[in-house]
């Protein structure tokens, strides 16, 4: 029987390049400090609950995530905020019993409980860790199914915390193989990670950069027989807790775009993992800033209020005053060159068309700021572009706003780009988020009713006190791009 063809060949784990270096702005401890800040107000018990929320949700999507259960949104919710247990899961809700999914979660739960622990006794990463660590994730996980040399599926007993015994190559659709470390190699390989790795860390490599790297080079490795993947996003999120960030939750709406970064990775390009995992994180820094708001909604009584006036008029907050008026004027920069790109577009599009179209307008307008009469426009669309991105749009603190319209004799589309500040009290943090939706007439009333509302891009843009205008507008400029193209391909297509 003739071998498979080899599509990526086993390599040796390679250091961190500069171009890796280079892929980030290193803003998320900035973006941090946000949330430390809005933090301070929040009892023990509110934070305790937003980061068993966060847990669960690492616990539940990691598995998913390897195609280990399935489980309908609607279960996982329930979960996430009532807690891991079998009752909770309908047999028509999953793809597995119950019981042996809630192994599975439980497992899961745990793994991240202890890296925390491991944190906090700041014991380093090593050999013996990552076995750990798997033994940990993969408990409930009794066996392994992999095919062997003559193309036969085989279900093994799956060796917890122990390295692989055997070749764990997977033939793709195609029928090449991907290449990972021989057996033999396995130990000394996980070795030099090791050995790297502590090296990012005396150097102060950002937390984004040394977790893409630690797991791109962890799955080249692929030093188990199965629960790699699993591993993988654990030292992930190893990385970041102790950098003081959040837990790196890669979830089923992120795969694509992770299958698409982890093959430029081995390709030789990490950006688009470090992206890609800063976004995330990013994601999470929207939803702890805007818990706020919730607390705000149970804080009824007269003596909560009294301590919201004297924090109002404390030192500590007219300390801040001034950065958080920074924050607005960077938003402000952002804003107006927001608007010079999309008037250039403007022109460009009048140009490309003209020829082939006389009944179609293009135009664009904006509510700034201090323009009162406009700047309270679209509430609607902002309130649903930040629902959809999960996080709380704060319309009285920050608010402006730069459309591109699209006027025809059948209605108007619209692509919307809205500057608001995040969460219930502003705490130095603004987004910038885009969404595209059309109106069944042409006018300029701002009332006219919305259909077909799409989110546009993978999250909002955010900056915060902390960041130079300049970085933020070098950061804005590569993210106004990328949404505009997505933005002009729903016009295009009609959606």
């Amino acid at each position: 029987m003739p071998a498979a063809p080899v599509a990526h060949p086993w390599r040796r784990i390679a250091a961190l390049s500069e171009a890796d270096l280079s892929a980030t702005d290193n803003h998320l401890p900035a973006l941090m400090a946000a949330w430390e800040d809005a933090r301070a107000d929040l009892s023990d018990r509110q934070v305790e609950d937003f980061n068993q929320h966060l847990n669960r949700e690492w616990a539940i999507e990691t598995g998913i995530i390897e195609g280990l259960y399935t489980l309908d949104r609607g279960i996982t919710k329930t979960l996430i905020e009532r807690g891991i247990e079998a009752s909770l899961i309908p047999s028509s809700a999953t793809d597995k019993s119950p019981h042996l999914v809630v192994d599975f979660l439980r497992s899961h739960a745990e793994a991240i409980d202890w890296l925390f622990d491991i944190t906090r006794l700041e014991r380093p990463l090593s050999p013996s860790v990552v076995c750990e660590l798997h033994a940990l994730l993969t408990r409930a996980q009794e066996h392994f199914e992999g095919v062997d040399q003559f193309g036969r599926l085989n279900r093994s007993k799956l060796e917890h915390g122990r390295y692989k015994q055997l070749p764990n190559n997977p033939t793709r659709s195609d029928g090449s193989v991907h290449e990972y470390c021989p057996p033999m190699q396995v130990g000394p390989q996980m070795d030099e990670l090791i050995k790297m790795h502590s090296e990012h860390l005396r150097r102060e490599v950002p937390a984004s950069v040394a977790a893409a790297w630690l797991h791109h080079r962890f799955t080249q490795i692929h030093p188990f027989q199965d629960g790699n993947g699993r591993v993988a996003r654990a030292l992930a999120t190893l990385v970041f807790i102790e950098a003081g960030l959040f837990p790196l939750v890669v979830n089923r709406d992120d795969r694509p775009a992770y299958i698409d970064a982890l093959e430029e990775a081995d390709a030789g390009s990490l950006a688009a993992l470090i992206r890609l995992f800063e976004r995330i994180e990013q994601r999470w820094l929207l939803r702890a800033v805007s818990i706020a708001r919730e607390v705000q909604q149970e804080a009824h009584r007269v003596d909560q209020m009294v301590a919201a006036i004297a924090d109002q008029f404390s030192a500590r907050h007219l300390d801040l005053r001034a950065e958080l008026e920074q924050v607005k004027d960077t938003a402000d920069r952002l804003h107006s060159l927001a608007h010079d790109r999309l008037v250039d577009l403007k022109d460009q599009l009048k140009k490309a068309i003209q020829a082939s179209s006389t009944k179609m307008r293009i135009f664009v307008d904006e509510g700034r700021s201090t323009d009162h009469p406009k700047r309270s426009w679209h509430h609607y669309q902002v309130i649903e572009t930040a629902r959809h991105f999960d996080y709380y749009a704060n319309f009285r603190d920050h608010q402006s706003w730069v459309r591109l319209g699209f006027n025809t004799e059948n209605g108007r589309s619209e692509i919307l780009l809205s500057f608001h500040a995040v969460g219930y009290d502003f705490r130095g943090v603004v987004a910038a988020a885009m969404c595209f939706y059309k109106r069944p007439q042409s006018g300029d009333d701002s009332e006219r009713l919305v259909t077909g509302h799409r989110s546009v891009g993978t999250g909002p843009f955010q900056v915060n006190h902390k960041e130079a205008a300049e970085s933020a507008e070098r950061r804005f400029e590569a993210w106004l791009e990328e949404a505009l193209l997505e933005g002009l391909d729903h016009w295009r297509r009609g959606e």
